[in-house]
Formats: structure tokens, sequence, C-alpha cells
């Protein structure tokens, strides 16, 4: 059965899907016929190819290409100017996080748990000392448990644990859902926030580098105090924005390295790429906020410091990344511990369906399921 597709849809399929050209045709190699409609796809190959540009199969029968704008503020910049529409992979992470917050919100009010009161406690009006430092006492993220640590990557995951442990749904991914053919990009973004006084959620893009994501986290925390949700690309590097992004740049890099102690322990006199490693361990932070750090102190000047942080950055881009370990105990940090748990306990109980479980952790099969919970020491 041929079916009747317009081919400005199947144009702007392709170009939303930000797939090359050349893939697309050689994937469906009647592509430009069926554009051209010189003939007629059939419903089997309309499907196939909405699968394969993440298209929801239904746009491409209505009457003109939908418009998708971002279901929460965007921030990104290059310079001042806006970014391009967003990739679906982006917006597909989106709705799977608002999905996840949406449960998590009514699970938290069945349990008749209390709003959270950091949650839009800070205005960028607010202090960015005192503020980084009522994110340190909330966390409870004391400086002298990070110099404890055996490295700051060690910081970063207890960072990490400690934010969820304090209410916070943190997920951290390097694809959509649990697709691995679908890696998202940094340069697209870096991190988000979706805020809520009972189910604040920050996402950080996994595929980025562990020095960016600790800054990233931070910056991401910093939006939940202003109770602001929204999307950031940026890093420690950022100078030219203003406003929210400026004064949430200002509390991650004080909450992870505050300037006081920074420029009692800050050698000017020793050379920049000892001194780095020192202070990265000292603080157990990425180097990355270390140089920023620098130049906050007036030790870097602007065009010394872009130089050796894009230096710095290409370095830890070129180191092999780790295997991410067994899937199961990873899922705490792509999926929230938090979340991850309180879905397992309430579909286990029967409040909750498997079908919604699977979907919401983005499994395919029950054996998935059952050994996520055993790995949770939940009896499944």
């Amino acid at each position: 059965m041929r079916i009747e597709v317009k081919p400005e849809l199947l144009r702007w399929a392709g170009e939303r899907s930000m797939i090359e050209r050349a893939a697309l045709e050689e994937r469906f190699p009647r592509l430009r016929e069926w554009e051209e409609r010189e003939t007629l796809p059939t419903l089997k190959q309309v499907e196939a190819f909405a699968r394969f540009t993440h298209t929801p199969v239904g746009f491409l029968f209505l009457a003109q290409p939908p418009e998708e704008p971002l279901p929460i503020p965007d921030f990104r910049t290059i310079g001042l100017a806006r970014l391009h529409r967003p990739s679906p992979d982006l917006l597909d992470t989106i709705y799977l996080c608002q999905q996840r917050q949406d449960w998590y919100s009514e699970f938290a009010r069945t349990e008749r748990e209390e709003p959270l009161s950091f949650v839009g406690s800070a205005t960028i009006a607010s202090d960015v000392v005192a503020t980084a430092a009522k994110l340190r006492e909330v966390l409870k993220f004391s400086l002298e448990e990070r110099r404890l640590m055996p490295s700051w990557t060690e910081a970063l995951r207890r960072f990490i644990e400690l934010a969820d442990n304090a209410g916070v749904l943190v997920m951290v991914s390097g694809v959509v859902g649990s697709n691995s053919h679908r890696k998202l990009d940094p340069d697209e973004f870096r991190g988000f926030t979706l805020a809520d006084p009972l189910a604040p959620l920050i996402f950080v893009n996994g595929s980025d580098t562990k020095a960016a994501q600790m800054f990233t986290v931070a910056h991401e925390l910093a939006h939940v105090w202003l109770g602001a949700s929204g999307i950031s690309d940026e890093q420690a590097s950022a100078m030219d924005q203003e406003g929210v992004e400026r004064w949430c740049n200002e509390v991650a890099a004080e909450l992870l390295v505050p300037s006081e102690m920074f420029r009692r322990e800050y050698n000017t006199k020793s050379d920049i790429e000892s001194e780095m490693q020192r202070l990265a361990r000292l603080f157990k932070v990425s180097t990355l906020v270390v140089l920023r750090r620098m130049f906050d102190s007036g030790g870097l000047q602007l065009d010394s410091f872009h130089a050796v942080y894009s230096a710095e950055l290409r370095r830890l881009m070129e180191i092999p990344a780790k295997s991410g370990g067994k899937f199961y105990l990873t899922l705490g940090a792509r999926a929230s511990k938090r979340f991850t748990r309180a879905l397992v306990v309430s579909t286990l109980e029967g409040r909750s369906t498997y079908t919604e479980a699977l979907r919401l952790l983005a499994f395919k099969g029950m054996s998935t399921f059952r050994e996520l919970g055993q790995t949770l020491g939940l009896a499944v």
C-alpha cells in the first residue's frame, strides 16, 4: 500500500534529524523520488523513515511541518546569539526527563514529602558568596571531606550523590534514554534544569568530559536555587553571558572553589601548569575550574586564560574515557538513584505498572528491571 506524504515534510524530517543527506539516501535510495513525487513510499517505508530520523510518525502526515520550540527557556548562546533549533536527541531527552519529573512529583505528594525550601530561595541579586555557602551547607559538600578524597573524579561522584540525597534528581547520561546509537552532543548542550519544589531535576550531558561535568553540575544547582528552568551550554571559560547565566557561573565557581581560600592558597609565582595541578589536587576539582579561579583572582589575563584553558580542554578530551562499569551500577547516575529506587519500589508495591516503569527507565524487557531491583537490594 502506497502512502501520500508531502515532500516538504520528508525534507523537514531529514533536516530536523541532523543526519547527513548522503546517509539518508544510502538508507532510503528512493528518497529523492519520494520528494519529487515520482513514486510514493509504502507505509512500512514511511515508518522506517520516521524511526531512522527520530520523527514521530504522525508528524509526516500533517498539513505542514510543525514548530517544535524548546519546552524550557534556552540560555545557550554563541557569543550573544541564540542557537539554532534543537535536535531530536535534545528534545527527546527533555521530554523523558519531564515525564520522570512528573512521575516523581506525584510520588512525592503521595508520600507527603515537603517542598524543598531551597528551590527558588535565591535571585540573581543574591550575594554570590553567601549563596554558594548555603549550597555547601544544604548539600553537606564540605571542603574538608573533599580534601580527603583520592581524586577530583571521586569528588564529582560524591557531589552528584549528595545533591541527589538532598532531593535534587540528578541524571547524567551521554545517550537518549538507553539508546547507545543516539549519543548526545556536548556542543549542542551541556545540561539543563527542570525546577520544581518537590522534584527539582538537573540533567548533565554525560558525553562531555568529566572535567566539564563538575562545573555543569554546580551551574545547574545554581539554577535550582533560582527556581529557574532552562538549558545551558555554559562551561568554566564562559565570560560574555548576562543575567541568570552569569550569576549561575559565579555561584558555581564559588561553590567549588571559595575565592577567599583560593587567594590564600594560590602561588602566583609558580608556573601555571604545576600550580594548576597542585590546586586541582588540593580542592579536588577539575583543572578547568582551577584555571577559571586563576582568572577570577587576577592571576591570568583574558587572552592567556583562553589559550591555556583551550589547551587543557584539548588534553582532557584526548584522554580515553574509562569503561562505565556494570550497567546496573551506573544506572543510578543515569536516571538518578533517588528516582530509580522510588520507581522500582512503587512498581513492586503495585502502585505503578511495569509498563510505565520500563518506559520511564527506557528499558525494553523485564529481565533488565529484575536485575536492577536486585542491584538496589529489592526483591523482584
